[in-house]
Formats: C-alpha cells, sequence, structure tokens
C-alpha cells in the first residue's frame, strides 16, 4: 500500500525492489514468483548457515582436541584485539584451522544435500545415457564419503582441509564451477565470527549424547540440539 501511494522509495529493502521489479516488457513479477523466491531466500541465508554452525558447536562438544585447537586460535585472535576491539575482514583471514573445522563439518553434514540441473546435451555416464533436456539431482552427501577421495571418510578429520585440500569438486558444500554459491564468502564471514565469539566466552556440553537428526531439508537435531553453557574466564572455565 505503501508503494503504491508513494511510489518509488529512495529507501528499499529487496520486497519492495521485487515488488517494483520489470521485466523488458514492463512485466512485474507474480506473487507466485515473489514468494518463491522469499522462501529460497529464507533458506539460502539462514537455514544453511545456522544448520552449519549448530553442528560445528556439536562437533566441538564431541571433540575436545579440536575444541581446544579452535579455542587456542580464537583467543589469539581475541587478545590481539582488547576487549572494545571489532573483528576485521583480516581477523576472518587468520582463522585458518576454524574454517577447517567448518568445512569438515560441511562434509560430513552438508546443509544443502544437492540440486538440480538440466542436461543440455546428450551424456553418457556409468553405462548410462542421459538425454538433453533431462533434469538430474547431484548428490552432496555421496560425494563426501567417498573413500577415493576422503580416506576413513566417516572419521572427523579437519586436517583434511590443511595445504591445498580436497581435489576439484570432490567438496561442494557450495557447488562448484561457474554456479558456484554466490554467497560462499559471506557464508564463511557469518560462520566464523559467529563462532569466535561463542568459543571466546563459553564452553558447553550436550544435553542429550544421543539426539537423532532429522532432515527438513537441512539436516536438523531432532530436539533443537540443547546444551548447557558454561562462561570462560581468560580462556578457562
Amino acid at each position: 500500500m505503501e508503494l503504491e501511494q508513494k511510489g518509488d522509495l529512495a529507501t528499499r529493502d529487496l520486497l519492495s525492489h521485487m515488488l517494483l521489479a520489470s521485466d523488458e516488457n514492463c512485466d512485474v513479477k507474480s506473487e507466485m514468483e515473489i514468494s518463491t523466491q522469499v522462501i529460497c531466500l529464507l533458506f539460502a541465508t539462514h537455514h544453511t548457515t545456522s544448520s552449519v554452525i549448530t553442528f560445528i558447536l556439536k562437533y566441538l562438544a564431541e571433540f575436545p582436541d579440536v575444541y581446544s585447537k579452535v579455542l587456542k586460535e580464537q583467543m589469539e585472535i581475541a587478545k590481539s584485539k582488547g576487549p572494545e576491539g571489532f573483528l576485521k575482514w583480516d581477523d576472518i583471514q587468520k582463522m585458518k584451522y576454524t574454517w577447517n573445522v567448518a568445512n569438515e563439518t560441511m562434509r560430513l553434514t552438508p546443509p544443502v544435500q544437492g540440486t538440480f540441473r538440466e542436461a543440455i546435451t546428450d551424456i553418457t555416464y556409468a553405462g548410462f545415457t542421459i538425454p538433453r533436456g533431462w533434469k538430474m539431482h547431484w548428490n552432496v552427501n555421496t560425494t563426501h564419503r567417498d573413500p577415493k577421495y576422503f580416506p576413513d571418510p566417516e572419521k572427523f578429520n579437519p586436517s583434511r582441509f590443511e595445504g591445498k585440500g580436497p581435489q576439484p569438486f570432490t567438496f561442494v558444500p557450495f557447488g562448484g564451477g561457474p554456479r558456484m554459491c554466490p554467497g560462499r564468502e559471506y557464508a564463511r564471514a557469518q560462520v566464523l565470527a559467529f563462532i569466535h565469539h561463542v568459543v571466546t566466552r563459553f564452553k558447553w556440553e550436550k544435553v542429550d549424547p544421543c539426539e537423532k537428526v532429522a532432515y527438513n531439508p537441512s539436516p536438523i537435531p531432532s530436539k533443537g540440539f540443547p546444551i548447557r553453557l558454561q562462561p570462560l574466564q581468560n580462556g578457562s572455565i
């Protein structure tokens, strides 16, 4: 109603942009197109990153040695900033081990299980012919657990990502190639900033060691992953 009354506003949010945007024929988006894009936005920017953060906390609670290394890295950064210092881009770049932990989390529990692509030409794969125009679903979970590229694939091992890391197109939580997720660096900064502030302030333990994981479509702990928090004082409980 505000847009109808005042027209194009100087300050607009994403929804108003979509309501006002038109194509070369001056046609605006339908309500179905707008609602679809809003749902995709919520999934891509919220569900995926919140899922990754949740499972990083889960794995840190399960592997004290990994937690200790993350804590050491983050406390060194925190001490260099001082009590009132804000994180900067250079600080994010120093969180190499923490990002290895995030990558190993996304390998074992990818926030997106895969997506669809359309064959633009006839493809022969593993003895099967996929005709041009057919829809295909590429699977992240199966790729990440291929022992050819990830020895002992069920083991949580952040060191896999040291050096050059896995071979191209074997680790694909953000996809790959020209259609790789454009929000990769934003997600990395968001996840690492969150983990920094949690790790440097708290230690935690899982309330339910046997909590199951559901997929809807991102992995979600069935009980919401309840934890017990303890405050840290100068890097120790």
